[in-house]
């Protein structure tokens, strides 16, 4: 997809006026005279000027010139605009619209594409923010979008925060073509907006379908294959694009059957830790990994924890997975030693209920001794909630156990559990780890960058290590590194990956620490 909505043309050669009405001559004229191309004739323009004229006239032409230009771009704009819809139109208008573009593109060969743009989480953002501020965010996307498309493609509003478009026919609309426009839609519908004094960044979701892998011929069938695709974007999370590849997905198995299932799993190795990498902002080594659950499920690959933690709690199986997650996560951590790869650390999340077992030092103590590793190689992690609603009971025992055997103990989603200073003194927390809400696009937003400012002040005045959670921009990983936080987390780093291709990423990022050249001091002669 080429040129924005309003771009002027591009004219190539010689302009050949034959066949055009008087009226369109002189448009055609007043186009050619006003439009970019003309500006190759001012040099000669203000050349002939002071020849005939002398300064004079020169000064005369350098001051209308510009003038000139500024009255009639107002003219050229709306000219390139003309016809381009300037208010979404209802599902129905634009239904309507789909099917006359699918029989219009059938009858010429030519190709198309269909969007579909939604706002993520707006129930959330009616919450925190209210529904007068939903409906400013709303219309400010519907204006985003408009100015992101060309005049002859069509925009409607199918739902409250449901957008669709419907690009204009082309002679090809390569899947190249079409994932860029996508991205440039995502990306205006995602900028940030101002809403009374507050920076709200919407998130979007995006699918799409090319006419040409749509089933069937009609509009309707079109629109519904775009919105396939934009449910596998849901599905996805948040700020996520899909295309409609010409296979209808995969019904999820019936939670029924994923609960009969998730027992055998824990036994047979498919719930297994995947690590994602923690690095120092200081030196960029690695200080550790996060072990995170993953299900690799033999049909319907790779599940989330949330899809499964609920079944298992349903089932009582929480505990089995803690010494799943713990078996595994020093299994790995003594594997990397023996390679010779420097883990410090391997982190491992802990629930209220796995603290609340009485047996849970033993079972720790046993584990380290058949590794024969030290407990501080692990950082037990433990959620806000948990501390900040833990009384002196047998979750509070064990966390001071744990510390007190030399274990790390991090507190996770730090910001968002209410955990009182009492409370993080009283657990002698090690570190902080910065919850990924206020990380995200911190690069550009200040309010979000004087939020954390104060946490790692805070934190720096308790003596306490710091860790962001869900960085992933190098803009975001440079902010906290100047800002003073002491680790770094996140799909910028690297997402979580399974233990056989742990080897390799921490080869390659140490031989990218080895490749930043080294400031040597010259000595004096």
């Amino acid at each position: 997809m080429t040129g924005a909505r309003g771009d002027a043309p591009v004219w190539r050669g010689a302009v050949n006026f034959t066949g055009y009405k008087p009226r369109a001559l002189r448009k055609r004229i007043f186009e050619v005279l006003t439009g970019p191309p003309a500006l190759a004739f001012v040099p000669a323009l203000s050349l002939a000027a002071f020849w005939f004229g002398g300064e004079g006239a020169l000064l005369v032409v350098a001051a209308l010139l510009p003038v000139f230009y500024l009255l009639t771009a107002t003219g050229r704009k709306d000219g390139a605009r003309r016809g381009a819809i300037q208010v979404p139109l209802g599902r129905a208008q634009f239904e309507d619209g789909v099917a006359e573009r699918r029989k219009q593109i059938t009858e010429s060969g030519q190709s198309g594409c269909l969007y579909l743009i939604e706002i993520d989480q707006l129930q959330d953002l009616i919450s925190q923010h209210g529904a007068a501020a939903c409906d400013h965010v709303i219309d400010r996307v519907s204006d985003r979008l408009i100015g992101a498309v060309r005049a002859g493609d069509l925009v409607g509003r199918l739902d409250k925060g449901t957008f669709a478009i419907c690009a204009a026919p082309l002679a090809q609309h390569s899947l190249e073509m079409c994932i860029q426009m996508a991205v440039r839609l995502q990306a205006a519908a995602e900028d940030a907006i101002a809403v009374d004094g507050t920076v709200i960044y919407p998130g979007a979701s995006v699918g799409l379908c090319q006419a040409s892998r749509a089933p069937g011929t009609d509009g309707t069938a079109w629109l519904n294959a775009t919105q396939d695709a934009l449910q596998q974007a849901r599905e996805r999370g948040g700020s996520a694009m899909r295309a409609f590849t010409g296979q209808r997905t995969r019904q999820a198995s019936p939670k029924t059957e994923l609960k009969d299932e998730v027992e055998a799993a824990l036994g047979n190795g498919e719930i297994l830790p995947w690590f994602q990498p923690q690095l120092s902002t200081e030196t960029g080594r690695i200080s550790g990994f996060e072990a995170l659950a993953r299900w690799v499920h033999p049909t319907r690959g790779v599940l989330s924890p949330a899809e499964f933690l609920p079944l298992l709690e349903e089932n009582n199986l929480l505990d089995r997975l803690a010494e799943v997650m713990m078996h595994h996560s020093l299994k790995s951590l003594k594997s990397w030693d023996r390679s010779g790869l420097d883990v410090p650390s391997v982190g491992v999340n802990f629930s209220g209920s796995d603290l609340g077992n009485p047996q849970l030092l033993e079972k720790i103590e046993w584990d380290l001794d058949r590794f024969e590793l030290t407990p501080e190689r692990l950082t037990v992690e433990v959620l806000e909630t948990v501390v900040a609603s833990a009384p002196d009971d047998m979750v509070a025992r064990n966390i001071k156990k744990l510390e007190e055997m030399g274990c790390g103990i991090d507190l996770d989603d730090f910001g968002t559990g209410n955990a009182s200073f009492l409370a993080v003194r009283r657990f002698k927390i090690r570190r902080l780890k910065i919850d990924r809400s206020f990380v995200s696009r911190a690069d550009r937003d200040p309010e979000q960058q004087r939020l954390i400012g104060a946490m790692l002040t805070m934190a720096e005045r308790l003596d306490l290590e710091t860790l962001a959670e869900g960085v992933e921009t190098a803009g975001e990983h440079a902010l906290l590194a100047q800002l003073g936080c002491h680790h770094v987390q996140g799909f910028g780093i690297a997402r979580p990956m399974p233990f056989d291709q742990t080897a390799a990423w921490i080869a390659q990022h140490t031989a990218k620490l080895h490749d930043v050249p080294q400031i040597v001091q010259r000595q004096q002669k």
